[in-house]
C-alpha cells in the first residue's frame, strides 16, 4: 500500500463530528485493558513533559496525564479535541492543541514522553520519516516513546507492524528498545531515547 497517502484532517473530522465515540475508547474492555498494558509499560516513571499525539476523544489522556507534571494532548480533528478537553477538563496539568502531526514544526518545547496511539498507520512513507524527524526533535534525552497500534489488516496506508518498524528503523541509533509486547491484537513498544 505504499502509493496510499496519508488520511487528511476531513477524514478524521468526519468521523468524529458523526460519532463521538467512534473506535469505543470509552467503552470497550478490550480498549480498556489495552489503556491498562499502556500505562503499566512505563513501569511507573513519572514525567515533566508528556506529549500524546491523536489524543482523540481523551480517554487515554486521563490515564496518561496522571504520571506528567505537565501533558500536551494534539489531535488533528476541532471535534475530537473538544471531546477530550470536556472529558479532561478537570485536570490541571494537561493543554489541548490542534495539530497536525508530523507536520507540525518550529516548536521549542521538548517532551520526556511522547505516546504514538493508534495513530501512525494512517501516515504514509513520507510522514512516517518526518514524524521519525518530529520525535527526534521533540524527544529529550533520557525521554521514552511509548507505540500501541493494532496488528490485524486495515485499509489505511500502513500495517500497525510495517509503521512501528519504519518508525524504529528511523529512529534505532538515537533509541534504545525498553520493551515490546506482542499481543493478538496490538503491538506495544516502549523506546528510550540515549
Amino acid at each position: 500500500m505504499s502509493d496510499v497517502k496519508s488520511l487528511p484532517a476531513s477524514y478524521f473530522e468526519g468521523i468524529f463530528s458523526r460519532d463521538s465515540d467512534p473506535w469505543s475508547l470509552a467503552s470497550s474492555r478490550y480498549e480498556a485493558a489495552k489503556h491498562t498494558a499502556t500505562i503499566a509499560a512505563l513501569g511507573g516513571r513519572r514525567y515533566r513533559h508528556g506529549l500524546e499525539i491523536g489524543c482523540a476523544g481523551g480517554v487515554l489522556t486521563r490515564k496518561l496525564a496522571f504520571w506528567c507534571e505537565t501533558f500536551l494532548a494534539t489531535d488533528i480533528s476541532p471535534s475530537a479535541l473538544a471531546q477530550a478537553r470536556q472529558r479532561c477538563g478537570d485536570l490541571g496539568n494537561v493543554g489541548f492543541e490542534e495539530r497536525n502531526f508530523p507536520r507540525w514544526t518550529d516548536d521549542q518545547r521538548r517532551f520526556d514522553l511522547i505516546v504514538v496511539s493508534e495513530v501512525a498507520y494512517y501516515w504514509d512513507a513520507a510522514d512516517l520519516a518526518a514524524a521519525a524527524a518530529r520525535i527526534r526533535e521533540f524527544l529529550q534525552s533520557g525521554g521514552d516513546i511509548v507505540l500501541v497500534h493494532w496488528t490485524g489488516a486495515t485499509d489505511y496506508p500502513q500495517s500497525g507492524d510495517a509503521a512501528t518498524e519504519a518508525l524504529r528503523s528511523a529512529l534505532a541509533n538515537v533509541t534504545t528498545v525498553v520493551s515490546a509486547t506482542t499481543t493478538p491484537h496490538y503491538r506495544l513498544d516502549l523506546w528510550r531515547r540515549s
